[in-house]
């Protein structure tokens, strides 16, 4: 500690002022990526890789400006493309969405709002009434991300939204009541769909697999997810890698409208509707 205010010291007030800006840079990028990771299981693997280089990279520049520690450095360096090779592969389904976000434009967000907002009325009316009667459901919203994979797993339907049609689906009992629905624009494109399941979550310990599964479409794709917990009726909705819980009816028409009026029009043209 000694050196570093004895350095700090030695410096001219410019160059002081450049080491607060690098300080203050460094501080809202670790926040940023720890604000963007809340919730997911990169949020704890990247503290701990933050305090281990911080606290590495303080120590190794002690020894080598104090003792001339050349060697340690030398595999320090090593230890560090190790580091990112291994944060590449441990994070990919964060990075996957963070270049999602990067790769999302706005530009096509006008349209027929018509066939968008009857589309957000037939969702929630359908949720909501599964949600009083405790029926199990997902219901996925595809947006810029493409779900093919997972449609070629399910039984394709090409239905335009209906809100009885939903719950017809839901049904218990029906062949095509277990798994998801997937929706893209106006129409219900394929039903009984398998959805991939979060895994090494904290917090899916306490979750079933229907909100596993809307876990793990999320954090792998920009998709909106629906779930109806089929023990308490209660509406969740996973976003982003992440869950929340307890959704209201304003809440859940709120989330569909970002989600539809984004993709709307574009999916509405592929999928010629009148």
């Amino acid at each position: 500690m000694q050196v570093i205010v004895e350095h700090i010291l030695r410096i001219s007030p410019y160059e002081r002022l450049v080491i607060v800006a690098e300080l203050i840079i460094i501080g809202l990028v670790v926040y940023a990526v720890l604000n963007f990771l809340e919730g997911t299981r990169g949020e704890r693997l990247f503290r701990g890789m933050v305090l281990v280089l911080f606290t590495g990279s303080l120590v190794l520049n002690l020894g080598v400006k104090t003792f001339g520690m050349d060697r340690i450095a030398f595999l320090y360096n090593g230890f560090l493309l190790a580091v990112l090779i291994v944060a590449v592969i441990a994070f990919q389904p964060e990075i996957r969405r963070a270049l999602i976000r990067i790769g999302q434009t706005s530009l096509f967000t006008t349209g027929s709002s018509r066939h968008i907002s009857r589309g957000i009325d037939e969702i929630v009316s359908a949720v909501s009434q599964m949600a009083s009667t405790r029926t199990g459901a997902i219901l996925v919203i595809e947006r810029h991300v493409g779900l093919g994979e997972f449609i070629e797993t399910g039984v394709r339907l090409d239905a335009r939204i209906s809100s009885e049609l939903i719950k017809t689906i839901f049904y218990p009992g029906t062949p095509l009541h277990d798994m998801a629905l997937i929706i893209r624009g106006d129409r219900l494109l394929a039903a009984r769909v398998q959805l991939p399941l979060s895994e090494g979550e904290s917090t899916t310990g306490s979750l079933g697999s229907r909100h596993r599964a809307a876990l793990g479409l999320a954090s792998g794709s920009d998709a909106l997810v629906i779930v109806v917990s089929e023990e308490s009726g209660i509406i969740s909705v996973a976003l982003d890698g992440k869950l929340e819980r307890n959704v209201t009816e304003s809440q859940l028409r709120r989330y569909l409208k970002e989600a539809m009026e984004e993709r709307g029009p574009e999916s509405l043209q592929e999928t010629g509707a009148n």
